[in-house]
């Protein structure tokens, strides 16, 4: 009875992955579906079947005057890299300061950035949006890009991973055989903190990708547009002028970077989200 009651248990969580694995990728399939068909073939209702106009709905985006879509895929880019690269480095350098140093106002310090955690970036934005044209910065992409320096998300996260993972020993060690601060964190804390700085580097990665709010505040220029304005520009068109079949086809190659920097980080997520094993 035990060997049949774990046969059984075994095949309902089979049966269960499968639903769910079914219903994260049939979304994907339905969206590869529809990029293969013509705007009046979408009209038409839902296909299992791909159509023969993937080629045409590619060529349709790419050769748009009015859309430029690998200047915004390369804006998307760039924003997204510089934004995971700074917010990751210096989350952790702010991570490890306040986890390995000890000074008076380090309380202090620590509850005011968990305090701005909570503020909705909505509160912030007509003041932000000021600052940004003041400084004569609106209409650029570095709004996108600088204010990533500042995450208190990452931060915590990078501050609970050290204190599973570095062993203050370690940093003491290192001092005593005179290497600098700098040096230290550079070459010791963070190789061990690679599978947390590439789990949040994938999560703001997307999230920088798929920020619609802010740049829309802040871009006007098309050739300054990132991915998510140009997809709703393509959605608010005429509806004379409206193609599905652009749209579907747009959506797809914007998810293309996001499955590749997962694909290429993806080993380090079940390491960064177990907060590593090393202990003092």
């Amino acid at each position: 009875m035990k060997k049949y009651g774990k046969i059984v248990r075994t095949a309902i969580a089979y049966a269960v992955l499968i639903i769910l694995t079914f219903l994260c990728l049939f979304f994907f399939y339905v969206l590869i579906i529809n990029a293969t068909r013509s705007h009046a073939e979408l009209q038409k209702g839902f296909s299992a079947l791909p159509g023969t106009h993937f080629l045409e709905n590619l060529k349709n985006v790419a050769n748009d005057g009015s859309f430029p879509m690998f200047r915004g895929i390369f804006n998307s880019l760039l924003v997204s890299i510089c934004s995971a690269a700074l917010c990751t480095y210096f989350s952790s350098l702010t991570a490890y300061g306040l986890y390995a140093y000890q000074f008076k106002a380090r309380k202090a310090a620590f509850t005011f950035i968990m305090a701005i955690l909570v503020m909705p970036t909505q509160v912030t934005a007509m003041g932000f949006l000021r600052l940004v044209t003041k400084m004569g910065l609106y209409d650029t992409l570095w709004p996108l890009i600088i204010p990533s320096i500042a995450s208190p998300a990452v931060f915590y996260f990078m501050y609970s991973y050290l204190q599973s993972s570095l062993p203050l020993s370690l940093v003491e060690a290192a001092r005593i055989d005179g290497s600098g601060e700098f040096r230290t964190f550079n070459k010791i804390v963070m190789p061990i903190m690679k599978p947390a700085v590439a789990v949040q580097a994938i999560f703001t990665f997307v999230g920088s990708w798929n920020n619609y709010f802010v740049p829309a505040l802040i871009i006007q220029s098309k050739d300054k547009m990132t991915v998510p304005i140009l997809i709703a520009t393509l959605r608010g068109a005429d509806y004379m002028n409206f193609d599905m079949g652009k749209v579907y086809m747009m959506i797809m190659v914007a998810i293309v970077p996001i499955i590749i920097m997962y694909l290429l980080l993806s080993k380090y997520i079940i390491a960064g989200v177990t907060l590593g094993g090393v202990k003092e």
